[in-house]
């Protein structure tokens, strides 16, 4: 292995640490990581809710919310139709769970058994013929072109949520929510579709509860500036700012009228930070005879964020959090809105234990579907994750108990490892339904059943992908040579459609290349790809969109399905394709970009048990942030012993660093004591940080990834 440790330059670390008020340490691995502007830096130093994004910037949440809140007044049938995957369990049953709580008419529905991926048209029918009037889907819905036509022709309304890649025709929807849409401004495109689930919900919360909703509010203030003043206006409607108005003005020179000013604050409610002042600066602006009313902020706002009281808004500037990690300087405007919101959403409560419970579901399904730990990804999985951890939901808290991780703290490997593939068990087994109805249920018996049976399923499924393995990978052996080493293909009536996602993930690793997997049935064909070496699977799939029923998915996650008589066509076609196909290489020797060193008397400084706040401070850990590695040199191994049933693989090592002998796990390596290091030695080593937990405590160790007996040129 490689240990790759990024050079970088220490006046930026030194300037960041100052910034942002945090240790060196912190801040090196920042700079080593290419964490070095105010928008990505907040994201793994703040996880409070205030820095979420508002969900009305998701193109088509306002009408969304009206009129999912229409349906409430009019008690309408809804339906809400999800995936078959945890991140489509997890979006129907939190949508689902909100909108029974309203005294909502709601059912819910997914995929079962070998039913197409998506709306069908088949469920439209039925929930039509049931008298239902709205359906939203979740995590799906933004290929469903066919289906959200025949629901327009039986007067259902369509809103579809999702986060896949839309295709350039989007179906004919009462709205879309989505933020991968071309026409969104959106900043954050990789929400999972749970993630969308639970801004849709929290924006139905603030139109329930808040005097606000809808209500468009004016934000005014007036500055001086040389000889002149700058008014500034920011129009607000749903916390979000929808329009800004900025006015240099000289005294005496015209008059308000001449200005745009009037048109922009007509009919508005008018907001100041300390009105009294404001209104004086406006005379001398404009003359005695000037006169307009506006609300004083500061003293509410005050009296609700008391750190605020009595301070001007240049002086909130100066200590505001939020603008510590603005990337441009902030204006007095921008800091009078922040507070705002902060007040809004603290006097009317927004964050409530409902909100956590929900955020729950959002962090499982945002592993589960592998989405990027970044921006707000990360506050949804470390907010939900806490939550978890303390306070379980039911159905959650049901699975948890079953899997040994009830009443103690784990973090997103034992959601990757354990509870995520619990409930992707059913899916991949054709009962999704199961886990939704665990998840929702009331009765503590039912749950205990269900989750028994998903324990159960989960098991089938471990034992089917084994027995599936088999039969695929020699089929992917097979093609690599007909498609020239650029893609690996499996293709037969034996493999179930549930378990073909999970091997074209198992051969893309085994054969670092993209990997399709395809099911038969009598009429149809369903494949699963998967790519790597920075192939986005899109053009592919465009190229043979005419050959599909329907497709979709991520760049390097997608899906589609065909009728039979087209297979050998598309055969073909993925021969032209292949051929043009352009790969990023693949790494000859693993390479491990280490993040922090300690060396001579810095390793004892820093590997104390105090290491392991740096580490929780970047979780949560997973796709584009993975855990911290660190490099000690010069430790002694002071105890090596092999384990393993029936064979030892694994060593566990003892390494005493002069101060603290640390437990140590090293996998794989009982085959390297002896012949790259041995009991006694001085060696250097790459490591990350693990808590092991037995029998009921928990105990620190190094999860060793590579080791070298110490060398002395460095």
């Amino acid at each position: 292995m490689i240990w790759d440790k990024k050079d970088i330059p220490p006046e930026l670390v030194k300037e960041l640490a100052d910034k942002y008020g945090c240790d060196l340490l912190t801040a090196s691995i920042l700079v080593r990581r290419g964490l070095t502007t105010g928008e990505t830096i907040r994201y793994f130093l703040e996880d409070d809710p205030r820095h979420f994004r508002n969900p009305f910037g998701l193109p088509g949440m306002d009408a969304a919310v009206e009129r999912i809140l229409g349906a409430k007044e009019e008690g309408e049938k809804v339906l809400v139709f999800g995936d078959r995957d945890v991140d489509g369990i997890t979006s129907t049953a939190m949508l689902t769970g909100f909108l029974l709580k309203q005294g909502m008419d709601v059912k819910w529905r997914l995929p079962l058994g070998d039913e197409p991926y998506g709306l069908s048209q088949k469920a439209v029918e039925e929930f039509a013929a049931e008298g239902g009037t709205l359906i939203i889907t979740v995590d799906c819905g933004i290929s469903n072109m066919a289906e959200v036509d025949r629901a327009a022709e039986l007067g259902v309304d369509v809103i579809v949520t999702d986060h896949h890649n839309p295709q350039d025709k989007l179906p004919q929807a009462y709205t879309i929510v989505n933020p991968k849409l071309k026409d969104s401004t959106y900043p954050f495109r990789d929400l999972a579709g749970c993630g969308v689930a639970y801004k849709l919900v929290s924006a139905l919360r603030f139109a329930l509860k808040s005097e606000l909703y809808n209500q468009p509010v004016c934000f005014l203030n007036a500055l001086p500036s040389n000889d002149s003043y700058i008014i500034e206006i920011a129009k607000m409607v749903n916390l979000a700012v929808i329009d800004r108005l900025t006015e240099t003005v000289v005294p005496g020179m015209v008059g308000i009228g001449e200005t745009r000013i009037p048109a922009f604050l007509e009919g508005q409610q008018i907001l100041a930070w300390d009105a009294p002042l404001q209104k004086k600066t406006l005379v001398k602006i404009f003359g005695a005879g000037f006169e307009i009313y506006m609300l004083d902020m500061a003293p509410e706002i005050g009296r609700q964020i008391p750190q605020a009281a009595g301070k001007s808004l240049l002086r909130l500037k100066e200590i505001s959090r939020i603008a510590r990690y603005a990337d441009k300087p902030m204006g007095e405007m921008d800091i009078f809105i922040n507070l705002f919101t902060s007040f809004v959403q603290k006097k009317e409560g927004h964050f409530t234990p409902e909100d956590n419970t929900d955020l729950q579901l959002a962090a499982v399904g945002t592993v589960a579907d592998i989405m990027p730990l970044r921006d707000e990804n990360r506050i949804i999985v470390r907010r939900g994750l806490a939550s978890l951890v303390e306070k379980p939901r039911p159905g959650l808290s049901d699975l948890l108990f079953k899997l040994g991780l009830a009443g103690r703290r784990f973090g997103t490997t034992e959601l990757s490892w354990q509870l995520c593939p619990a409930i992707n068990a059913a899916g991949r087994m054709g009962r999704p339904d199961k886990a939704v109805a665990l998840l929702l249920s009331d009765d503590p018996k039912e749950r205990e059943a269900l989750a028994s049976e998903i324990i159960t399923l989960n098991e089938a499924r471990k034992k089917l992908g084994e027995e599936i393995w088999l039969l695929v990978e020699p089929l992917a052996q097979e093609s690599q040579e007909r498609y020239g080493g650029k893609l690996v293909l499996a293709a037969a009536g034996g493999i179930p459609r549930g378990v073909t996602g999970l091997m074209a993930g198992r051969l893309v690793s085994r054969f670092k290349t993209p990997a399709l997997v395809v099911s038969f049935t009598e009429e149809t064909a369903t494949g699963s790809l998967r790519s790597t070496r920075g192939y986005g699977l899109r053009f592919l799939l465009e190229a043979c969109a005419d050959l599909f029923l329907d497709w979709g998915g991520h760049d390097f996650a997608a899906g589609f399905s065909m009728v039979i008589a087209n297979w050998e066509p598309f055969l073909e076609r993925l021969l032209t394709i292949t051929a043009a196909m352009e790969l990023g290489e693949a790494a000859s020797e693993e390479t491990i970009f280490v993040d922090a060193e300690f060396s001579g008397p810095r390793t004892a400084q820093f590997l104390t048990t105090e290491l392991f706040q740096l580490a929780d401070r970047f979780e949560p850990y997973g796709e584009e942030n993975r855990p911290l590695n660190f490099l000690a040199r010069g430790l002694k191994v002071t105890d090596i012993i092999l384990m393993g049933k029936p064979e030892a693989k694994h060593a566990k090592l003892t390494l005493d660093t002069g101060k603290v002998k640390w437990p140590a796990v090293y996998w794989q390596a009982a085959d390297k004591v002896k012949r790259d290091f041995d009991k006694n030695d001085t060696v250097d080593l790459v490591f990350t940080l693990n808590r092991n937990w037995f029998n009921g405590s928990e105990t620190p160790q190094l999860m060793v990834t590579d080791l070298k007996r110490f060398s002395n040129e460095h």
